[in-house]
Order: C-alpha cells, then structure tokens, then sequence
C-alpha cells in the first residue's frame, strides 16, 4: 500500500515572531517579494521595519488587489522577476496566503498568518478565483511552504471571531481523518496523477497523519474554551498557544495527510445557500461536522461531546447559526447533490453515498442541533 505524509519544512510560532522574518529571508537572499493586503501590513509595520533593519533585507510591497487570480499570479510574478526577489512573502489571510503560494510555485515560500481561522497555511494547495471573486481550480504544487511563521501576537489582536472559526475548521480534522483512514480513500499528501510519468498520484493516510488529528481534537477540547477568552483579552497564554498550533499546523498536517470526507464536501454544498454567505468556513465547518456524524450514525456520547465543544466557543451546532431561519426539503437536497458531486471528498466515507442520506443528516443534524439550545435555555 502507498501511503504519503507532506508538511512544512519549517514550522515556528511565538510572540514578536515577525521580528525574525529576515532571519528567514537571508536563507533565500537579500530580498522578498510581499504579498499582503496593505491593512495587514499596515497592522505589523513596526515589525516588518525592525527586520529590514536588523537583517538588512529589502522587502518588495506587490500592491496585492485582493483576489488569488490567475492574472493577479502571473502580475507578481513579473514584478518578482523585475526586482530579481530570492523569496516569496504570503502575509495575512486565505488570499493573500494562496496568492504567494500559486507565485512561488512551490519554491523559496514564506507564510506568514495574520489570523488563525483556517489550516490553509502549511498546505501545498491553493485555490484560484477569477478576478470578480468566483471559483477557478485548485493548483497543487510539488512541496508545502518552506517556512510557515505564526506570531502569536498578532493573532491575539485579531478578531476572535477569527479564532473561534479556526477550531471549527480545525474540529472536523479528526473526524475526516477518521472516516478516510476506515475507507482507506486517498489523500491529498500524494502526487497528483500525471505529475511524473509513471507515478501515480494514489496514496493512502499515514498512521502519523491520523495521530496528529485526533491530537488536534483533543486539543480544542482541552483548550478551546480557555483559549478564547485569552483572545477576547488579546492576550498570549498557553491555551491560546495550543489552539493557534491546533488550528494552522495539526488541524493542516491532518486534512492533507490524513483525509477529507463528508464535512467539507456539505460545507461546499452549504455555501450554495444565500443566508450561508456571511459567515466563515470554519463556521459553516462545525456545522457540516455535526452533519457528518449524523451521517455515520456516530456515538451519542460523541455527537453531544462535539454539540458541547461547539456550544462553549460559540461555534454554529445548527442551520439557524449560519443563516438559514428556514428551508425546504428542496433545498436541503440540492445542497446534498452538491456536497456528492462525483469529485467532492463526502466519496471518502467508508460506506455508500447517496443524496437523500445526505439531506438526511443535514436535517437531522439541524433539528439535534436546535433540541439542544433548547435544553440548555431551560
């Protein structure tokens, strides 16, 4: 059996971590090209002119328009062969962080999270939009980053909010793992097919994958609750600590090598409702995690641990939390045939799959979900 494991060749977080981002860049040369909204430049400007200084290092700003598109890629691309940069600099949030990774291709990549809401940063993916916002592909490349870097202090000042949607992306981590290592469906981790001749992009989950996310929920449960008020605080404790690791690098290290299943597939469907559209990934995540656990007809004792966790830090446990008051039967359904669309991971449940199962559980999970603010109002 093949199996692949694929990560970071550097992974380091702590407090004013930025102020050793030349360190960082003197690996590659004297120069970077920054990719960053100029709001997050602007929130670590001080920082980010220490380590010019210290290191002697010149950053290049790229005037970033805001959307991972494939002329957006090709425009920086040109700036960073004009200014001859050694690196690539991914600074800020989702986009920001897949536009670097789509310029550098894969070589001499550094990331640099402003927030910990998704566990995009160690991966070697990226998604690429059109340039009014609408879905393109997905790229692949040959390696994760090179260097992820997470400054816990600036995740502290970020939005909670931001945080609190990390551990929903990061709670179905264990559970996608879970049901892909049972079904023994492929991973992210292996080469796509057609990369070299002869090589097949097939490879299964490795055991260590696995570990790291069942790691990662153990983690939230531990600290999630504690890690958030820290937050609210803007303040840097071993809980919040924990949670930024869970959220970008476990929570990472375990959808890629580990596996995605039903969860992400009915977020994907999900994001077809309207009411859907003004809430985070994590958050319609949570919910769509609950959805799957009602679709393997999970442990009760489970299913209410995960409505409990959810229910502590403030994370969506029912249709209503992300939008949608009220829906059809219709409705539900056409979200579940696009959550099993041939190519979506729900495919990677250890049993068959069908669109009326799936609108099922997303039904069910909704109705368990509003019984149980229910039981905690009375």
């Amino acid at each position: 059996m093949r199996k692949a494991f694929i990560s970071p060749t550097k992974y380091v977080q702590g407090e004013d971590e930025i102020l050793n981002l030349g360190y960082f860049v003197k690996t590659f040369g004297d120069s970077a090209l920054l990719i960053a909204h100029p709001d997050d430049v602007n929130r670590v400007k001080g920082k980010l002119e220490s380590t010019i200084n210290t290191f002697n290092i010149t950053l290049i700003e790229s005037n970033f328009q805001g959307e991972c598109s494939r002329e957006e890629v090709q425009r920086l691309q040109a700036l960073a062969k004009e200014h001859d940069c050694s690196c690539t600099i991914g600074l800020g949030g989702g986009k920001a962080i897949d536009t670097a990774k789509c310029v550098a291709e894969g070589v001499a990549l550094i990331i640099v999270p402003t927030i910990a809401a998704t566990d995009a940063p160690t991966s070697h993916s990226a998604v690429l939009y059109t340039p009014d916002g609408q879905f393109d592909d997905y790229a692949y490349f040959k390696q994760s980053p090179s260097v992820v870097m997470i400054d816990t202090t600036v995740i502290a000042n970020a939005p909670t909010r931001f945080l609190v949607s990390g551990m929903g992306d990061a709670l179905s981590t264990y559970f996608e793992a879970r049901a892909t290592s049972r079904s023994y469906a492929n991973v992210n981790a292996g080469l796509p097919c057609g990369v070299r001749e002869g090589i097949c992009g097939d490879a299964k989950g490795t055991n260590t994958a696995l570990a790291l996310a069942k790691f990662c929920y153990e983690t939230l449960l531990k600290d999630g609750v504690q890690a958030k008020v820290a937050s609210d605080c803007n303040l840097v404790t071993p809980a919040l600590e924990n949670i930024i690791e869970a959220n970008i690098l476990l929570s990472g290290l375990g959808f890629e090598s580990g596996g995605l299943a039903a969860a992400h597939a009915i977020h994907n469907g999900l994001t077809s409702l309207e009411g859907t559209h003004h809430y985070y990934h994590g958050e319609k995540v949570a919910f769509s995690t609950i959805a799957q656990l009602v679709l393997e007809n999970a442990d009760q004792d489970e299913l209410n641990e995960v409505l409990a966790f959810c229910t502590a830090v403030g994370l969506p446990i029912c249709l209503a939390d992300i939008g949608v008051d009220s829906f059809s039967y219709e409705e539900v359904l056409s979200v579940a045939r696009i959550a099993c669309l041939p190519q979506e991971s729900i495919h990677s449940m250890p049993f068959p799959i069908t669109e009326e199962a799936v609108a099922a559980a997303i039904t069910v999970a909704d109705r368990l979900g509003r019984q149980y603010k229910l039981s905690k109002d009375e």
